[in-house]
């Protein structure tokens, strides 16, 4: 899903120097995947020595890539709790969810799409440590979108298949919408995903979710 624009960055001199440079690691994989980003730059921009980077992930560059995506899952689920426990309701709060990504997005002038996907897609079947980190990341978002729907009247064997396609759609969308330049793909995702949502409720609810 999406970094989205990130709050603004705190004085060097208040943030450790690893954290500053899993931070800056993140943020460059976000924008330019794990092949576009070295390590003179992540140094260079983190306002580091070399020998720092080094010294903190003596792995090099896989071992300090898996550490940012680990950065950025656990910085999209802030967002994502956030977003989500505006609203009671959860069909409700996936349309007030997608609101918040396209607030973010345009924040960010449509750069800041999902923080792990371009990373994902370069180091499939060659960076296990990597990989490894993507699929907990991806597992940890539909945990919280479950959380959410399991507040809801709806069976609980169908609660993380709808977790999934709730995460797949947001992924679809948000790409969608850095190419448009628009929240449109967004708000209609939110949309349909809360009426998907309502039609899996044993109780039937009322329709103002899915007509906002």
């Amino acid at each position: 899903m999406t970094r989205h624009a990130a709050p603004p960055a705190r004085p060097h001199a208040a943030v450790g120097t690893r954290e500053r440079i899993v931070r800056t690691t993140s943020r460059l994989m976000q924008r330019q995947g794990y092949e576009g980003t070295g390590i003179k730059q992540i140094s260079r921009e983190a306002d580091v020595a070399l020998s720092s980077v080094y010294h903190f992930f003596p792995g090099g560059k896989q071992e300090l890539a898996t550490e940012a995506v680990r950065h950025a899952d656990r910085e999209f689920a802030d967002i994502l709790h956030e977003a989500l426990a505006g609203e009671d309701d959860p069909a409700e709060a996936i349309i007030a969810c997608t609101g918040t990504l396209g607030v973010h997005l345009r924040g960010s002038d449509w750069f800041d799409g999902c923080p792990i996907t371009a990373t994902a897609l370069e180091t499939a079947g060659r960076a296990p440590d990597i990989q490894q980190a993507v699929a907990e990341a991806f597992e940890h978002w539909r945990g919280i979108v479950a959380d959410k729907l399991r507040q809801s009247d709806i069976d609980q064997d169908d609660v993380l298949e709808l977790a999934h396609t709730v995460i797949n759609t947001l992924e679809g969308a948000e790409l969608a919408a850095q190419v448009s330049r628009s929240d449109e793909p967004l708000r209609i995702a939110g949309r349909h995903l809360a009426r998907l949502i309502n039609s899996y409720r044993r109780t039937e609810t009322a329709d103002a979710t899915t007509h906002g």
